[in-house]
C-alpha cells in the first residue's frame, strides 16, 4: 500500500515533513496550549527547540477530531487512522477564571406583551437563540446586554422581539395605572437632572443587580432628586430609586420600577365573591379605607363599584366567607359591617371599626371579632375555605390524656403504670423532675408512678393530646417520646433544647426554614395568647409579624427576637419566649425560703451571686430572697442543662453518642473543655469512636459539648 503523508493536527510543531511509515504513525499528538497559543514559536516566528517547548496545556475536547486527513485533504486509509483520542473533559469544565455559565431553563408560561393594551392583552412566544432576528424593541440592540439566556420573546400581534429581561422593561409601556398615555422608559442624569429616553444597556444591568428585592424596594436618598420635579413615584408617593423610571411627558406621571413590575390587574372583575355588582379597576391610589378590610394601602391596586360607592383592594375581593383559625374554637364568618361591638380584634388587640368588613363568630353569647387582614394572615389562617364544609364534631374522648381510676389515680397515655396524686415533700422529692417539662418537682401537687421513676406536674398531666394553639395555624399533636438525636430536640419557639414532651404539627407537609419540623415544648404551650406579665403593666399578646425582621429587642434578655415573641397592646414592650417562661419562684437547696424573680432595679449597691460569687447587674433579671438577702444569677440557679433529664442517651454527629448523667456534690467531675467542675444538676458524657478505640469525655454543658461536632 502506498504510503501517504499524514497531516498532524493544527498547532502541533512537527520536526520534519517527511512521509511517515505505518509504524511511525504516532498516537494523538499533545493537545493545544490554552488561550490562543496556536503554535510553539518565538516572537520572530522561528521554530522553537525541543527543550524550549513549554509544558503541555490542558487537553482539547472531543469535537474537532472527526476526520484525520492528509495535507492534500485526502481521507486516510483505515489502518493509517491513528487511534481515537482518550476522553477529554468538555470545554466548559477546563480551568478558567470565569465561573461556569449553565443554560437557564425555559419558562413554562408565556408573559403578556408589555406593548399591548391591558384591556386586550396578548402573550409573547418563545424563540430559540439569545439574539433577536431584528433589533430588540426595548434596548434596540441585536445582542442582549442583560442576560445570557438561550431564548428570547416574540410578539406575533405587534411584530416585535424582546430579549429575556428586556421584555420586563420595554421602551414604551401601557400600564393600567395610567391608561391615558403610554409611558416612556426614561433615564435621568443625577448631576444635571436632565431626562432622556433611556435604553437598556450594560449600566442598567449593573444598577438592576444592585437593586435588590425589586418588587418591594423603594428606598431612596431624598437629597438626590430634590432639584427635579419628577423625583417621586406618582402611584406610591415614594422617592424613586436609581436613574431609570417610567414617565409620561404630557401628564408628568412617574412610575418607579417597583410599581411597574407589579402584576397587571384586570380592568374588570365581572363576578366578584365579595360584592353583587361587577368591579371596575380604580386607576388611582386608594386613599380611603378599604370597605372589606378597613385599611389604607396606596401601594395595592383597588377596584370600585360606583353604583354602591364600594371600594376594595385587589387582595380583598376574594376574601373567604367562612374560615377557621386555631385561636378560636368556632368558625368565623366575614361580614361587611358589624351592628355593635365593644371587643377589640382578638389577634392584634387594636380597636375594630364596625363600618368595614370583619370576621366574627356567629355563635350566641360569643363576641369574638377579628380584623379581615389579621384573620387571613399567613401565620394565622391555613388557607382553607369552609363555606360548604360540614362542621367537625368535638370528640373529647380522643384528646383527653388520661383516664381516672378513683379519686387520686390516673392512667396516662404516655406511661404503662398507674400514677398517684401526691403532695410535694421537700425532703423526699427534692431531686425529682417532671417528665413533660423537665423542671424540678418543687411545689404543689404532682403525679407519682408507684413502680418506677416517672413524675408529672398536675398541670402537665392535664395537657391534651391534640389542641389548637395560637403559635401555629395547624392542629398540634402531643408527642411524649423524646428524639434520639441532638439536632432534633430544639423547640421551634424558644430555641431551647429539651428532652420533655413536644407538640408537633399534624400536617406532614408543614415545614419551617431548613426543612425543620415544627415542634413546641410544653412550657411555651402553657403561655396564654393574651395575659399580663409581672414585669409590665400592660397586657401582652402573641405577635404574628415576621420574626427577626422588625428588629424588636426583648426587654428581658436585651436581644433581638428571632423567634415568635409577645408584644404589648399599648406600647413597644416586647418579650421573647425564653424570658416569658422563666419561673417567677424557684426553690434553692441552701435556702428554706423560695427565691423570687426580680425584673431589674435601679440600685447603687453592688450585688453578688451566691453560687458563682461574681457581680450581679441590678438592671438584669435575677433571683433574690429578701428575707435572707441573697441574689443569684438566672443561669446559676438553673444551670446549663435544666431541660435535659438525666438517663437519656442521644446521638451526636455521625459517629458518637452522649449520655446525660445526674450530678451530685460528691461527684462534680471536671469538664474537659472549660476545666471547671460541673456545677449543674446534670452533666454530659461524650462517647466517640476513633477507629478501634472508644473514648469518653465529660463536659459540663451543651456549650462545651458543641465543639465535638467539628
Amino acid at each position: 500500500m502506498e504510503k501517504e503523508e499524514v497531516s498532524l493536527p493544527l498547532g502541533y510543531n512537527h520536526q520534519s515533513s517527511r512521509k511517515m511509515d505505518k509504524e511511525e504513525v504516532s498516537p494523538l499528538p499533545p493537545p493545544l496550549p490554552p488561550l490562543g497559543f496556536g503554535r510553539y514559536q518565538t516572537r520572530n516566528h522561528k521554530k522553537m527547540d525541543k527543550e524550549e517547548v513549554s509544558p503541555p496545556p490542558p487537553p482539547l475536547p472531543l469535537f474537532g477530531y472527526g476526520r484525520y486527513q492528509t495535507r492534500n485533504h485526502k481521507k486516510m486509509d483505515k489502518e493509517k487512522v491513528p487511534p481515537p483520542p482518550s476522553p477529554h473533559p468538555p470545554l466548559h469544565s477546563l480551568p478558567s477564571s470565569k465561573p461556569e455559565v449553565k443554560p437557564h431553563p425555559r419558562p413554562t408560561g408565556n408573559p403578556i406583551c408589555p406593548v399591548s393594551h391591558p384591556s386586550q392583552p396578548h402573550t409573547l412566544s418563545l424563540r430559540s437563540g439569545r439574539n433577536t432576528k431584528f433589533d430588540c424593541f426595548s434596548c434596540r440592540k441585536h445582542m442582549s446586554p442583560l442576560t445570557y439566556h438561550n431564548y428570547h420573546y416574540y410578539c406575533k400581534t405587534c411584530d416585535m422581539e424582546f430579549h429575556h429581561g428586556c421584555h420586563t422593561f420595554p421602551r414604551k409601556l401601557t400600564h393600567p395605572y395610567h391608561l391615558q398615555h403610554p409611558l416612556t422608559f426614561t433615564f435621568r442624569n443625577n448631576e444635571t437632572g436632565f431626562l432622556s429616553d433611556g435604553n437598556i444597556d450594560v449600566s442598567f444591568s449593573t444598577t438592576l443587580s444592585s437593586y435588590s428585592n425589586l418588587p418591594g424596594s423603594n428606598k431612596s436618598d431624598h437629597n438626590k432628586f430634590e432639584s427635579t420635579e419628577s423625583d417621586q413615584c406618582t402611584w406610591c408617593g415614594k422617592y424613586i430609586q436609581g436613574n431609570w423610571f417610567y414617565h409620561c411627558p404630557i401628564c408628568n406621571f412617574c412610575l418607579d420600577l417597583s410599581c411597574s413590575q407589579q402584576s397587571v390587574p384586570l380592568l374588570l372583575v365581572a363576578k366578584p365573591k365579595s360584592h353583587h355588582h361587577p368591579l371596575v379597576f380604580y386607576t388611582r391610589p386608594l386613599l380611603t379605607p378599604c370597605d372589606a378590610c378597613g385599611l389604607v394601602n396606596v401601594l395595592e391596586p383597588s377596584y370600585a363599584c360606583f353604583q354602591c360607592n364600594y371600594m376594595v383592594h385587589q387582595s380583598c375581593i376574594d376574601l373567604p366567607r367562612v374560615i377557621k383559625i386555631t385561636r378560636h374554637e368556632h368558625r368565623l364568618h366575614h361580614t361587611p359591617y358589624l351592628r355593635s361591638t365593644i371587643s377589640p380584634c382578638r389577634i392584634c388587640y387594636q380597636p375594630v371599626d364596625i363600618k368595614y368588613g370583619q370576621y366574627y363568630c356567629n355563635r350566641e353569647n360569643c363576641s369574638y371579632v377579628v380584623h379581615s387582614k389579621c384573620a387571613t394572615h399567613e401565620n394565622i389562617w391555613d388557607r382553607k375555605e369552609l363555606e360548604w364544609e360540614p362542621e367537625e364534631s368535638d370528640e373529647i374522648e380522643d384528646i383527653m390524656p388520661f383516664k381516672k381510676f378513683g379519686s387520686d389515680m390516673i392512667k396516662h397515655f404516655s406511661h404503662d403504670h398507674l400514677l398517684k396524686l401526691e403532695t410535694y415533700d421537700g425532703a423526699r422529692d427534692a431531686e425529682k423532675q417532671c417528665q413533660a417539662c423537665i423542671l424540678p418537682i418543687n411545689s404543689h401537687d404532682f403525679y407519682n408512678c408507684m413502680e418506677c421513676d416517672f413524675f408529672l406536674h398536675e398541670v402537665c398531666a392535664c395537657l391534651l393530646r391534640k389542641l389548637n394553639h395560637a403559635l401555629h395555624k395547624h392542629t398540634l399533636i402531643l408527642d411524649t417520646s423524646p428524639q434520639n438525636h441532638y439536632d432534633l430536640i430544639n423547640c421551634s419557639v424558644c430555641s431551647r433544647k429539651s428532652t420533655g414532651f413536644m407538640y408537633r404539627c399534624s400536617e406532614t407537609d408543614c415545614r419551617l426554614l431548613k426543612d425543620q419540623v415544627l415542634q413546641i415544648d410544653v412550657r411555651c404551650i402553657l403561655v396564654l395568647d393574651y395575659f399580663t406579665h409581672e414585669s409590665h403593666e400592660h397586657p401582652l399578646f402573641i405577635c404574628t409579624s415576621s420574626k427577626g425582621e422588625n428588629k424588636i429587642c426583648c426587654e428581658g434578655c436585651k436581644e433581638i427576637c428571632q423567634q415568635p415573641y409577645l408584644q404589648c397592646t399599648r406600647c413597644k414592650f416586647a418579650m421573647c419566649y425564653q424570658c416569658t417562661t422563666v419561673p417567677t419562684e424557684v426553690c434553692y437547696k441552701y435556702d428554706k425560703h423560695p427565691l423570687s424573680l426580680c425584673y431589674g432595679e435601679q440600685a447603687d449597691d453592688m450585688y453578688w451571686c451566691e453560687i458563682c460569687e461574681k457581680e450581679v447587674n441590678p438592671a438584669d433579671w435575677f433571683y433574690t430572697c429578701n428575707i435572707c438577702c441573697i441574689t443569684i444569677h438566672l443561669h446559676c440557679i438553673f444551670g446549663n442543662s435544666v431541660y435535659m433529664k438525666p438517663g437519656l442517651t442521644f446521638e451526636y454527629g455521625f459517629t458518637s453518642k452522649v449520655e446525660v448523667l445526674r450530678n451530685s456534690n460528691s461527684t462534680r467531675p471536671l469538664c474537659v473543655r472549660c476545666g471547671n467542675h460541673c456545677p449543674g444538676y446534670s452533666y454530659y458524657c461524650h462517647i466517640g469512636s476513633y477507629g478501634q478505640w472508644t473514648l469518653k469525655s465529660v463536659t459540663c454543658s451543651l456549650k462545651c459539648l458543641e465543639p465535638y461536632l467539628y
